[in-house]
């Protein structure tokens, strides 16, 4: 009855077209990996959002906010509960020299949009795949520059569902890392302060750091983009690409031959396998160099075995 109550509930706060029974994930990650969510929802407005939070309070049940799944393996099992997407919720607002975008926009459309304002400062996100909110929550970034670096203020929901504003200070940026990931706050958008620019010096730096993705990344497969965190004092691709790693392969997950720091689905891989190959990758890596690689991609859901998925 409980369930029931609960489809019901959430299709009255977002309406019927945007809560899905049994979603599988695999359709919303960059590895195209991850078992069923039980509740799929996609909120419109930030009070549904809010609403959203309010009702997993109420009914005890987990709630798990996913973004664009860039960074990110969903085991096979998939995740119980509440599975709340803000891919609808993908404004992007040009103000003078600031760009206000919501959490659901991807951080590479605002660099984009930043282009096309003649606006200077978000060259580096060019290619990060994530959304704005994943972005926040990593302080994503790439060749030298931050989400930190440009960030004046942002509209979050705390755990209790009530909506507030908070400064970049109040969300304690630092290597790919934020409160968002300790304190149970979701962004809702961000405003970034840029600088007037030339448009033909913005794309030249757009166009060079869009060449160095495409021409080191494994782009032509489904990946989770960069596997680990930067070691002090060293890289991970290289500690990676050392041990004699490149190629290695457990069930349809690989080591990148392009670059040591990506794995790819080269076969129909499963998260199982994924997860399989991160942990051999950082006990060669220890036994060789004895350096612990730390992971950067999220790992969340369950094992397949723990699966209860409804029908």
């Amino acid at each position: 009855m409980m369930e029931v109550n609960l489809q019901t509930r959430l299709q009255e706060i977002v309406g019927n077209e945007n809560v899905v029974i049994n979603k599988p994930l695999k359709q919303h990650t960059y590895t195209k990996l991850g078992g069923n969510a039980d509740y799929f929802v996609t909120p419109t407005a930030y009070e549904q959002v809010s609403d959203v939070i309010k009702l997993a309070n109420q009914q005890d049940v987990p709630l798990m906010l996913l973004g664009n799944g860039s960074n990110l393996i969903i085991k096979d099992g998939g995740i119980r509960g509440i599975v709340m997407y803000l891919g609808k919720l993908d404004q992007i607002i040009v103000q003078n020299e600031s760009i206000i975008a919501q959490s659901g926009a991807l951080i590479a459309d605002v660099s984009k949009q930043a282009l096309t304002s003649h606006l200077t400062g978000l060259e580096f996100a060019c290619g990060i795949p994530g959304s704005v909110g994943g972005a926040l929550f990593m302080n994503a970034g790439a060749y030298g520059g931050e989400i930190k670096d440009v960030l004046k203020k942002a509209t979050v929901v705390d755990k209790t569902g009530e909506i507030r504003t908070v400064t970049a200070e109040e969300l304690e940026l630092a290597y790919r890392t934020s409160v968002l990931q300790t304190n149970g706050w979701i962004a809702l958008d961000a405003e970034f302060t840029l600088t007037k620019g030339k448009y033909e010096e913005i794309k030249a730096q757009v166009d060079v750091l869009t060449f160095k993705r495409e021409s080191k990344q494994p782009l032509e497969y489904p990946t989770c983009g960069s596997v680990f965190k930067r070691p002090q004092g060293n890289f991970a691709g290289k500690l990676i690409q050392d041990s004699d790693l490149q190629g290695e392969q457990i069930g349809g997950a690989e080591v990148s031959l392009k670059h040591a720091g990506f794995i790819i689905n080269k076969d129909e891989a499963t998260a199982a396998d994924y997860i399989a190959l991160i942990e051999h990758v950082q006990r060669v890596v220890k036994k060789r160099f004895n350096i612990e690689l730390e992971r950067e991609v999220r790992i969340i859901g369950e094992n397949a075995e723990n699966s209860a998925v409804k029908n």
